[in-house]
């Protein structure tokens, strides 16, 4: 029997986010947080069984709409409806995200194009529908995870690599461009998580323990707090970014990775 959901801090009463990539994992547990922080949510994702089954948990805090954010015409139709039925938008979450591993030579066309279709350009059309009419009526924040493959090259991931730090730039030049109108733009930049998306990397029960412990033979380190994220991790911080608390902050890249990175 599904527990029965109710708010448990208000601190985003009143507001209303869309989230993209909501059915699984990273997305979904954001999705959560932001509803149990009162939030009005809009949890979107282009396959409509895990937010279809998240709405029948969350409802009303939570309202599942199908969306492919590659399709530029069907993200506008969104938010539209969303702002007319249900209120103007004063989140955004960027989560959807695709993961195609190869090494450069071996990587195809069409691996290239569909991880920056989802990862870049659907980043680009969420944020261009949402960011102008936050920018009118001057307020709002925008949130877009990344990855810290962004700033850390990994071996058999270029493709997802730079689609990331293509969409944390992006996400940077907004923030600059819609600062004086009120609207934060920021990014948070998960390692290690453990997701479906982390789990397809695997080929072995010791494959986590290699991730926590590095790779030399990948170039990669480990992570020095000795554990994997979990999604819960990188969604409070999406909460912080987007409440009250964070309202200095914009064009800031938080990276939610055990220290993986090393950086300073």
């Amino acid at each position: 029997m599904s527990r029965r959901y109710s708010v448990q801090q208000p601190e985003l009463a009143g507001r209303t986010a869309l989230v993209t990539g909501a059915g699984q994992g990273i997305g979904e547990a954001v999705a959560r947080v932001l509803a149990d922080r009162g939030a009005r949510v809009v949890a979107t994702d282009r396959s409509p069984d895990g937010v279809k089954s998240l709405e029948g948990e969350c409802a009303p805090h939570i309202t599942a709409r199908t969306l492919d954010v590659t399709d530029s015409a069907a993200v506008e139709a969104v938010v539209d409806d969303v702002e007319r039925e249900i209120g103007p938008l004063d989140i955004l979450v960027n989560v959807a995200g695709i993961l195609r591993t190869s090494p450069v030579v071996e990587l195809t066309d069409q691996d290239w194009h569909d991880t920056f279709a989802v990862n870049t350009t659907g980043v680009f059309h969420t944020s261009r529908a949402v960011a102008r009419r936050m920018g009118e009526r001057r307020g709002g924040c925008v949130v877009t995870v990344g990855s810290n493959a962004a700033g850390v090259p990994r071996t058999s991931m270029a493709a997802y690599a730079a689609s990331k730090a293509a969409a944390t730039m992006f996400t940077k030049c907004l923030g600059l461009e819609l600062a004086r109108s009120g609207v934060r733009c920021n990014v948070v930049s998960p390692g290690s998580t453990d997701t479906a998306m982390q789990r397809q990397l695997w080929t072995d029960p010791q494959a986590p323990l290699r991730v926590i412990d590095g790779d030399p033979a990948g170039y990669r380190v480990g992570i020095p707090l000795g554990r994997l994220a979990e999604a819960a991790d990188i969604a409070e911080a999406v909460a912080f970014l987007v409440s009250d608390r964070a309202r200095h902050i914009t064009m800031h890249d938080l990276y939610v990775d055990g220290g993986a990175t090393l950086r300073a």
